[in-house]
């Protein structure tokens, strides 16, 4: 297998990778589509399932339109609604030498899945040195008024289960990039992605090959009053509560993990010990969260450095509603980071 390590990639995806790169923008769904079919040309073992992603349909948010023209029905593959058994097989395939790209119709089916994922796929390496490298592409998170059933934010689950690696992206590059690492890496990856930013976010993605390696977090802002540690969609409402902090004399810095398992720890760790302040964001319900672990690691390892305790905001726990002002009063936005940064900063 062509190793990670021997492609071109920078810290900052969002940076040109070379002075000859030309500047270009992708949505958030496009650049997850141009890995795809990027990996696919580039590996004959790479192979997608889904249900209803192939012919003109594409799944259903169209990431796979056309390529079962391009790569042919033995290579995108439509599946019964049975994700327990399709995770099964594509566990299989994996464990054959394949390399398994399966769509999740919405992340809230996964648990449809679950033994499979982690009794098995994830066990599979400890018990016998088996090598599982498939990719579940997970569609996450709210916003969308699709109610209790297609809107959660799972990746706590699996952020728990070893043998299991865990990515999140917030930006059309890091997209492209971690879903490349991710499908070259040996062993299972779970990639949830935010169905909000599909089509409302554009960004630069550098052209050609590169990947963005998994355990890696990315200074999104700099500052130095206090720090705001977030991953996917909030990403854009912490950035945006930073501008307004800004403005008042307060200089937030933000931090996207990108990576929920592997933990960027030495990221996590200096930009707790250089404001000696921290707000953990996330969309999920707050209960038992990333953002407890988070906030664990930060009071464990840095609290000679803290000036305030760490502060977390998440979901309510309860199941998203599907009306409008309650899903709004359910989630974090930028107003609610801004007033909490505010009150943390002046502690």
């Amino acid at each position: 297998m062509k190793t990670a390590g021997a492609l071109p990639f920078t810290d900052d995806p969002n940076m040109l990778q070379s002075p000859t790169d030309v500047a270009r923008e992708l949505t958030y769904i496009a650049a997850i589509s141009e890995a795809l079919r990027e990996e696919m040309r580039r590996d004959p073992n790479v192979l997608l399932m889904g249900e209803d992603i192939a012919g003109e349909f594409g799944g259903a948010f169209k990431v796979t339109k056309g390529f079962e023209a391009e790569f042919g029905a033995r290579r995108v593959i439509n599946t019964p609604i049975a994700e327990l058994g399709f995770v099964a097989a594509a566990t299989g395939m994996a464990l054959m030498g394949l390399r398994p790209v399966v769509e999740m119709q919405f992340a809230d089916f996964i648990s449809s899945a679950f033994d499979s994922i982690v009794q098995f796929a994830a066990t599979t390496h400890y018990r016998w040195g088996g090598a599982v490298p498939w990719v579940i592409r997970a569609p996450a998170d709210g916003g969308l008024r699709a109610g209790p059933f297609h809107s959660q934010n799972p990746e706590a689950w699996f952020v728990h289960t070893p043998g299991l690696k865990v990515v999140a992206p917030a930006t059309p590059a890091d997209a492209k990039g971690l879903l490349i690492a991710a499908i070259r890496d040996d062993n299972p990856v779970i990639y949830f992605e935010s169905k909000p930013l599909y089509r409302s976010l554009k960004g630069h993605v550098p052209p050609g090959e590169y990947i963005v390696p998994l355990g890696k977090a990315n200074l999104a802002r700099v500052g130095a009053d206090l720090s705001i540690i977030t991953y996917g969609a909030m990403l854009h409402q912490a950035l945006a509560a930073a501008e307004r902090l800004a403005q008042e004399g307060v200089d937030a810095e933000v931090l996207d993990l990108r990576s929920l398992k592997p933990l960027d720890k030495e990221a996590i760790l200096a930009t707790a010990r250089k404001t000696g302040k921290v707000l953990v964001v996330h969309a999920a319900n707050k209960l038992a969260g990333v953002g407890a672990e988070v906030a664990a690691l930060i009071a464990e390892e840095a609290f000679e450095w803290l000036d305030a305790p760490v502060q977390r905001m998440g979901g309510l726990d309860t199941p998203i509603p599907f009306s409008p002002p309650l899903e709004d009063a359910y989630r974090p936005n930028a107003e609610k980071i801004y007033a909490a940064a505010r009150a943390l900063a002046a502690y």
